[in-house]
């Protein structure tokens, strides 16, 4: 049984998943503009948090972000867009670096 505490695996379904997402919720927070911060982009921001952290595992820098959108002038940035690429991006550099070699043992050595 797969642990539910790991992030999921980044396979290009999931990324593109993950990114329309983001996309079009950002795009939907850009045209609510003012009348977003009344409840609708609250709203929407927590769904979309969830949905991401469905897709492709929770992530602290998901939190800042969340935060980020109660704030009027920066919700209207594509917050979600850059911090869904972002992780994205640590999470491919993290499964990309190849494990530790371990030592060697010393036994066969020979003095000269």
């Amino acid at each position: 049984m797969a642990n539910r505490l790991l992030p999921p695996g980044l396979t290009r379904r999931r990324i593109l998943l993950a990114c329309a997402v983001a996309v079009i919720a950002d795009v939907i927070q850009v045209a609510l503009g003012p009348f977003g911060w009344a409840g609708p982009d609250e709203a929407l921001d927590v769904a979309v948090m969830v949905l991401l952290s469905a897709i492709i595992g929770f992530h602290p820098l998901f939190l800042p972000t969340f935060v980020a959108e109660f704030i009027p002038i920066v919700d209207a940035l594509p917050t979600w867009t850059a911090c869904t690429l972002f992780v994205i991006g640590l999470r491919r550099k993290k499964s990309a670096s190849p494990p530790p070699v371990p030592p060697q043992p010393m036994d066969n050595v020979i003095d000269i």
